[in-house]
């Protein structure tokens, strides 16, 4: 603006138009008798060009590891320049530039750039790499996930997990690692930074899928007093379910939810209700501030579940669910007294919030003093329900 005034002292400039496109303005000024064009790059394309973007090691390449590439790289990344489909509200550019795998011959379901990331088998290679900023976990397992967890937030970086074993089983002992790592001093005080601090620690995507509950817990319930959780937290089962209460039977149904990928070859930590007891266990962790631990959870699946179950299940209005519960007995008064926390198929009414969960949906129903029952739905199974949690906390 500053520019175009001193022209129109000095050079008689009698008009000038401005023209935005993706990365230039184009202005054309018209002198006395001539025109000029010029081309300028946008001021936003410069500061891009500048910022350094987010590096993110991954560790595992499976069907969630797969959505979390895709999503990161065709949207949060370079090739997402000029894309205006997206709704991400990243701050800059994120590249994920290692991924470490157990066999890295293994054919993978997703298209790996070259040029942007390498391939690799040792862990190490990742955690210890200073030009790495983030870690995203979606290896699985308890063992050498935890080790490279601790470690990764040992070398100051942030991590991101899908993880619900290692989360129930470990979260307390992660925290505890974050805060040291965090910690600071302030004159002769020492302060635990905590959420506060530079070095994050985030496990949204490790509790129903595509359904942002522990968000939800964290932030929206801050003096409310919560006093039952229940919760549909596991897709596959919920499918199969859903067709046993059509009339077909389990093995058929369990056959199809294995063909179209809900399920495992070894589909046990589904049916037999541990997926949900690990889930149950972080959701109590954080509605209630008491640490179960997992083994000591009650847990019953669905495998004794038949059709008959589902005929006398809708002779009373009702319907079957697996559902995972956290919830404060009454002893003296309402919902005073010790916590029960339990994984069981449960006759869930008609009525009822959580029986609108159908297909591989999941569903989640808090009860607290101040809103009473607010439900939380959304899909439970597949390759972008659990990524986008993923991605919604990176920095």
């Amino acid at each position: 603006k500053h520019c175009f005034s001193f022209l129109r002292v000095t050079h008689k400039l009698e008009r000038s138009i401005a023209r935005v496109t993706n990365e230039k303005i184009i202005v054309q000024i018209t002198f006395k008798n001539t025109t000029k064009h010029l081309t300028m790059v946008s001021t936003s394309s410069i500061l891009q060009s500048s910022i350094r973007p987010l590096r993110i090691g991954m560790i595992g390449a499976g069907t969630v590891g797969g959505g979390v590439y895709e999503i990161i790289m065709n949207r949060l990344g370079s090739r997402s320049a000029g894309n205006n489909t997206t709704t991400s509200g990243a701050k800059k550019q994120v590249v994920i530039t290692k991924i470490c795998v157990r066999d890295p011959t293994k054919p993978r379901d997703f298209q790996n750039d070259k040029r942007s990331t390498e391939i690799v088998t040792d862990i190490n290679s990742i955690v210890n790499d200073k030009d790495i900023d983030l870690v995203v976990e979606v290896m699985g397992g308890t063992s050498l996930a935890k080790s490279a967890v601790l470690e990764s937030l040992k070398q100051g970086k942030s991590v991101v997990t899908a993880n619900k074993a290692l989360i129930a089983e470990n979260l307390e002992e992660i925290v505890g690692v974050l805060n040291q790592v965090n910690e600071r001093v302030v004159g002769k005080e020492a302060v635990t930074a905590g959420d506060g601090g530079n070095v994050k620690f985030a496990y949204e995507a490790s509790v129903c899928g595509g359904i942002p509950v522990i968000q939800v817990l964290q932030s929206c319930y801050t003096g409310d007093i919560i006093n039952e959780v229940m919760g549909i937290c596991n897709g596959t089962t919920n499918f199969m379910l859903g067709k046993m209460e059509a009339g077909a039977d389990y093995d058929e149904v369990l056959k199809e939810a294995q063909d179209l990928g809900f399920a495992e070859a070894d589909p046990s930590a589904d049916v037999d209700g541990y997926d949900v007891r690990a889930k149950i266990a972080i959701l109590a962790k954080l509605a209630f501030g008491t640490t179960v631990p997992v083994d000591t959870i009650p847990c019953m699946g669905i495998t004794n579940i038949s059709v008959i179950d589902f005929a006398y299940a809708k002779s009373m209005g009702c319907t079957i669910k697996l559902v995972g519960t956290a919830v404060r007995q009454s002893q003296f008064g309402e919902h005073d007294g010790a916590l029960s926390v339990y994984v069981s198929p449960k006759l869930v009414p008609n009525t009822h919030l959580l029986a609108s969960a159908t297909g591989c949906g999941n569903a989640v129903a808090i009860d607290s003093a101040n809103l009473g029952i607010a439900s939380y739905t959304g899909p439970g199974a597949g390759r972008y329900v659990s990524p986008p949690c993923v991605t919604l906390q990176l920095p």
